[in-house]
């Protein structure tokens, strides 16, 4: 049990010690009354023009906390009940391990929770090891050749979020986002991530975090069989009896269905075998990059030269004509990614390595698609919203090469020539083009209006130099796989869709808390496997 003391702010660089005296302080206590005192979580907001560090501490072991929180009343002081994860552990036998399909973050958390607690799950995986899929994502973002569908940014260990910026933020308000990130320090994430207000790991770090991952759960009695797809269902009278994959049959009672985002191919699967799917929401658009150093100016004014502060980051949105324009998944000091899983497709998105020292700033510029923009009579219309900009944008190129165009020549509609002070980082190369050729009306004019409106938020943020690379597509998924609220599947008693590409997270955080609930679900009904 814990007293939370949040809004304590001092400037940037003061100890956090400071903060902590502080907030005992608050609540009438000293250290000496309290087993332990720490920050939770600290922020920077650089509004006002001052440069300032907001923290949380988090007061454990008092007496009487919650007497002391409620009398005080002040809404920056509150008690909590916290606790830490311990599932609770069924009794039927289980006669077949449980198979995880997927190996992203609901995949990877999934089978680690099954294999700490006993259940050796097999784990089929589409994609290659890290190290291997490490290889041939280089090899594409270095010359554009050989696309591996089934190893690439989109698919292998790790999932789509290996490749990213590590971001952890989330804003789901669930009490095992502390246990993912335990978790993923227990891994060698670095230990702070268990206190910033927005944390990242980083695509470097992250990549030696899933390896060690793995490597605890085949030591547990887990099996990771990579290079293999799952091709079917096998149901009787709606229960689950196996699953096929291009590896062969694997009889189960119990499959955890963790594909990711992009997995096209197994949502025709499925709808095709009678799997309860709906078309859902998402949002497509281009990457926006900007210097680095002139996003620090714009948000930190004239101390961002002057303190060692973070790079800065931003997060914005807009609603007008009932739609919404949006930045996501924005990468400080990061690079723009080839992102494409299917041949003559060009896909773009975002990465950061953990010291955020790139020159430039990038993020998704996003706008919302509703279903009835591709609505087709069934479940599968976004899949084909989505291929046929990702098919434009590589006709628009004739390459692997990405349309580019600058905010300036964008807004005056006119196709780029070159680019200036901002030199666009997707790997592969680019083509100054026209980029409203490959991107549908409704796009093209949110973005517009958008761009108008950030740049009142964000001093230069609509600066002409600006470069928007197209198209980002695979924001989230195109369907959701339809489950009630035991977590199975509403069509096959057994199959529990989960995380990302089943429609239920997104990003690594929530796919992670989404991973461990239903591996519980498992362990709360099931007994562990014998020796």
């Amino acid at each position: 049990m814990s007293i939370y003391v949040s809004g304590i702010r001092q400037s940037f660089g003061e100890p956090e010690q400071s903060a902590i005296d502080k907030a005992l302080k608050m609540c009438g206590l000293s250290m000496s009354d309290a087993q332990d005192a720490f920050v939770y979580r600290v922020s920077i907001d650089a509004r006002r023009g001052q440069i300032n560090e907001v923290y949380t501490i988090m007061i454990d072991g008092v007496k009487n906390d919650k007497d002391i929180a409620e009398k005080l009343n002040d809404l920056n002081i509150r008690y909590r009940e916290s606790k830490d994860f311990e599932p609770s552990i069924g009794r039927k036998k289980l006669e077949k391990r449980p198979v995880v399909i997927g190996f992203g973050p609901a995949g990877i958390f999934a089978a680690y929770i099954l294999a700490k607690y006993g259940y050796k799950p097999i784990v089929i995986e589409r994609g290659e090891s890290i190290d291997k899929r490490d290889k041939k994502v280089e090899a594409f973002s270095k010359n554009g050749c050989n696309l591996d569908p089934n190893s690439n940014i989109q698919f292998g260990e790790g999932g789509a979020g290996t490749y990213s910026d590590g971001k952890l933020t989330t804003r789901i308000n669930d009490s095992l986002c502390s246990e993912v990130l335990k978790i993923l320090v227990e891994f060698g994430s670095p230990k702070e991530i268990c206190k910033q207000a927005k944390p990242h790991i980083g695509t470097d770090i992250l990549k030696d975090v899933v390896r060690k991952m793995r490597e605890c759960i085949t030591e547990l009695g887990g099996e990771i069989r990579f290079k293999t797809i799952l091709t079917g269902i096998n149901a009787k009278n709606g229960v689950l009896k196996s699953v096929y994959t291009s590896g062969g049959e694997i009889e189960c009672s119990q499959a955890v269905l963790a594909i990711g985002h992009s997995a096209r191919d197994t949502f025709e699967m499925l709808f095709n075998q009678g799997v309860t799917l709906e078309p859902k929401p998402f949002s497509v658009g281009v990457r926006i990059e900007h210097l680095q150093q002139s996003i620090n100016h714009a948000l930190y004014g004239k101390m961002a030269d002057r303190l060692n502060l973070p790079p800065a980051e931003y997060n914005l949105s807009h609603r007008a004509n009932s739609r919404a324009c949006y930045s996501f998944c924005m990468c400080p000091g990061g690079h723009v990614v080839a992102a494409q899983s299917e041949p003559e497709t060009v896909v773009t998105n975002g990465m950061s390595y953990h010291a955020r020292n790139g020159l430039n700033a990038n993020s998704a510029l996003a706008v919302s698609v509703d279903v009835s923009d591709f609505e087709n009579g069934t479940p599968l219309g976004g899949i084909a919203f989505q291929r046929q900009i990702e098919r434009s944008a590589f006709n628009l190129t004739g390459e692997y090469k990405a349309p580019c165009q600058t905010v300036g020549d964008f807004l005056n509609g006119v196709k780029s020539k070159r680019c200036f002070s901002v030199k666009p980082t997707y790997p592969i190369g680019v083509e100054y083009t026209d980029i409203r050729k490959c991107l549908p009306e409704f796009v093209t004019n949110q973005l517009e209006l958008g761009l108008s409106v950030f740049g009142k938020k964000i001093r230069g943020f609509d600066d002409k130099d600006a470069v928007l690379t197209a198209p980002e597509t695979r924001t989230s998924s195109p369907v959701r796989i339809l489950r009630g609220n035991d977590f199975y599947s509403l069509s096959v008693s057994g199959l529990i869709p989960t995380g990302e590409g089943a429609g239920y997270a997104g990003g690594i955080m929530s796919a992670a808390v989404d991973g461990i609930k239903a591996a519980s679900r498992i362990l709360e009904q099931y007994a562990p496997l014998e020796s």
